[in-house]
This record gives C-alpha cells, sequence and structure tokens, in this order.
C-alpha cells in the first residue's frame, strides 16, 4: 500500500496461510498469502500487484510486484504515475498494544532513479468508525442547493 493522504483506516487480520489488510479507502481488500506458494507469472499483472508474505522474527513483511504500470501514488494530492516494475516492500512491526511500526520501501526504476523508504506509525483508535468512501461525480445536491439560494438572493434584491 502506497503512502496516500486519503487513506485512514486499516484493518489488519490473519487467518491461517493468510494475512488481510483492508483499507477504508475504496474499502480495498488485499490477501497476502504467508505460505511458500510461488508467485504469480510476471504477465498476470493488477493494480496492488502480487503480494507474498514471511514473518521475519516479530515482523510481518510483505514484498509485491507484478504490477499493471497504472497504479498512482499520491504526493500532496497529484497522482503520480509508477512503472511496471515497481515492487513494494512493507514491513509490518508490532510495538505495544496499540501502535505498529509500518515501513515502505518502494523501488521503481521507471519513476525514481533510486529505491526510497517511508516509515510511520499505524495507531490502534478503539473508537474510530469506518464510513463509507464514496466519489461525488454524481452528487447534484451541493450544486442545486446552491443555485437555489443564489436564486433567492436574486429575487430579494
Amino acid at each position: 500500500m502506497l503512502p496516500s493522504y486519503d487513506y485512514h483506516g486499516t484493518e489488519i487480520v490473519q487467518a491461517p496461510g493468510v494475512a488481510v489488510i483492508r483499507s477504508e479507502a475504496i474499502h480495498e481488500a488485499r490477501v497476502v498469502p504467508l505460505d511458500a506458494r510461488p508467485p504469480l507469472p510476471s504477465d498476470i499483472r493488477g493494480y496492488t500487484g502480487d503480494a507474498r508474505g514471511y514473518w521475519d522474527n516479530d515482523t510481518l513483511v510483505i514484498e509485491s510486484t507484478n504490477f499493471n504500470g497504472r497504479t498512482g501514488a499520491h504526493f500532496g494530492g497529484n497522482e503520480v504515475p509508477t512503472g511496471g516494475r515497481l515492487r513494494l516492500v512493507e514491513r509490518f512491526t508490532r510495538v505495544s498494544d496499540g501502535s505498529i511500526e509500518y515501513q515502505i520501501t518502494v523501488d521503481d526504476p521507471d519513476t525514481w532513479t533510486n529505491p526510497w523508504t517511508v516509515a510511520f506509525p499505524l495507531t490502534r483508535s478503539a473508537g474510530y468508525e469506518w464510513s463509507e468512501y464514496a466519489c461525488h461525480e454524481g452528487n447534484y445536491a451541493l450544486r442545486n442547493i446552491l443555485s437555489a439560494a443564489r436564486a433567492l438572493e436574486r429575487q430579494a434584491r
């Protein structure tokens, strides 16, 4: 999961042989195999790539490849395209009951000259409630409310 300004809630669930990481934004669920199964063939590609995970002591490591070259990285609200050779290595380390240290290394020679790494905490918030992630392309209510208000203002003059 590339760092982004609009991914708020993250849920991580482990079941036998897999970890599932669910993001509030767009409600994506990444099912990450934790067994020794081989990666998908290189001609099978997707927006979230092909992820394989394993445990390195107390750290869950997830390596993702096979991206389709249309996955975007968010920087300051702008979409930065990534290339088909994008490779992500994520590390999730629990540092307390309420916090996981998240680190990601991004290696994409089609987009950046060198790999780069960022780390930040994922903090548990017991009272946090997920909300619907919805786009507003078809939301005409605000436009109609504003145009009605402008019409009333013109009548009042």
